[in-house]
């Protein structure tokens, strides 16, 4: 009887074969090593506070100037002279350009020959009547012939009158051929040349004068901006101070104007299609910095003041949903939403959302998460955070 096939180790193959088949029993014993807890990032917070501000507001606003005035011809004639440099600043009364004269000193000497023959009528007229009188009186002559005599008389008066206003007409004219500056202020480009020919009825202008000094900034302030500020008076949230508000001018770039301005008015209406109204300002100018149709932003501190807090520039977090903040409540931060305005020294004015006493983040916000624990630290004011503050 056959035996069955039996498959035989040799004992050096089986020793090698052990460990493997070792390995995956021990891969089954082994556990898993813990992981280190991940570490609380480390905040630096500061305490809101309640202080009084100065009530603000951020408009954009376009640059108009003071005064702008069109020079234009009065008479007609041809253009012999250009007398100043475009660009200049010129005052008024400056000679701009000179106009052939000739036909109007012809027609004030015809003027001036009118008068002498109206005058020497008026006299012969007046003459006849002295003559006459006596003779009315003693019945003479007729009371018809006395009466045609003091009518002639009242119509050589008026002819006299009559030819002397077109004497003074004509020496208007012979002066207005002498164009002069209604305006001070910068004048731009010329826009006739010597020898072109102006006519008074004409409405292109020779030049344009336009006053830089001071410039006007027209700025669109939302009508519920202004309602706000109102409310706040009559609640008390806001308190007039009685003074004038003033305006800075900024923009992105961090440029910033060196001259305040004051506002002048608020507009009387309210434009349909945007809900807001135009505030006008004064701004001085004296080195031409701001240009007429340039585009400001503006910042408007107004007579009043309010209680409010602020926070760093770079504690509020700004993107698609808004400004916002992180508050450490119960060591855990917290985003919540507010409402900025203009602010000074690197700092936004908090209008809604914060009050006095809370805890923000300020410095560390990209490493922190809403509802994540955090270890808070005082916030120092730095020279680096207040350049990232700027920015």
């Amino acid at each position: 009887m056959t035996q069955p096939h039996r498959l035989h180790l040799r004992p050096r193959v089986a020793l090698r074969a052990l460990p493997y088949m070792l390995i995956p029993m021990l891969a089954a014993c082994e556990e898993p090593a813990p992981q280190p807890p991940r570490p609380v990032p480390k905040v630096g917070v500061i305490q809101t506070q309640l202080t009084e501000h100065a009530a603000q507001a951020e408009l954009r606003g376009r640059v108009e100037a003071a005064r702008t005035a069109e020079v234009r011809a009065r008479v007609t004639g041809v253009v012999l002279e250009r007398v100043f440099e475009e660009g200049d600043q010129v005052e008024a009364g400056d000679v701009l350009f000179r106009i052939d004269p000739a036909p109007m000193k012809a027609a004030l000497q015809q003027s001036n020959a009118q008068v002498a023959v109206a005058r020497a009528a008026l006299r012969q007229a007046q003459q006849t009547q002295r003559r006459l009188k006596p003779l009315a009186g003693t019945r003479a002559v007729s009371a018809q012939i006395y009466d045609d005599a003091v009518a002639a008389v009242d119509q050589a008066e008026a002819n006299l009158a009559l030819v002397k206003a077109q004497r003074t007409t004509a020496k208007l004219n012979l002066d207005y051929a002498t164009v002069t500056a209604p305006i001070s202020g910068q004048i731009g480009r010329a826009l006739v040349t010597e020898g072109a020919l102006v006519t008074a009825a004409a409405n292109t202008p020779l030049a344009t004068i336009v006053q830089m000094d001071p410039v006007f900034v027209n700025m669109t302030v939302p009508v519920s901006e202004l309602r706000r500020y109102r409310q706040g008076l009559r609640e008390g949230a806001l308190k007039r101070t009685g003074g004038v508000a003033s305006v800075s001018l900024f923009d992105n770039d961090g440029w910033t104007y060196a001259h305040n301005g004051t506002v002048l008015f608020t507009d009387v209406s309210v434009d349909p299609t945007t809900g807001s109204t135009l505030l006008r300002a004064t701004v001085p100018n004296p080195d031409r910095d701001l240009l007429p149709g340039m585009y400001v932003r503006a910042r408007v501190s107004g007579s009043a003041t309010e209680q409010a807090t602020s926070v760093p520039k770079q504690a509020v977090i700004r993107d698609a949903d808004g400004d916002s903040v992180l508050v450490v409540e119960d060591n855990k931060a917290q985003r919540r939403p507010v409402k900025v305005s203009g602010g000074r020294d690197n700092a936004w004015i908090v209008r809604e959302g914060l009050e006095g006493g809370e805890t923000v983040v300020v410095d560390g916000l990209q490493h922190v998460a809403s509802g994540q624990a955090v270890q808070t630290v005082a916030w120092e004011k730095t020279v680096t955070a207040e350049a990232e503050g700027a920015q």
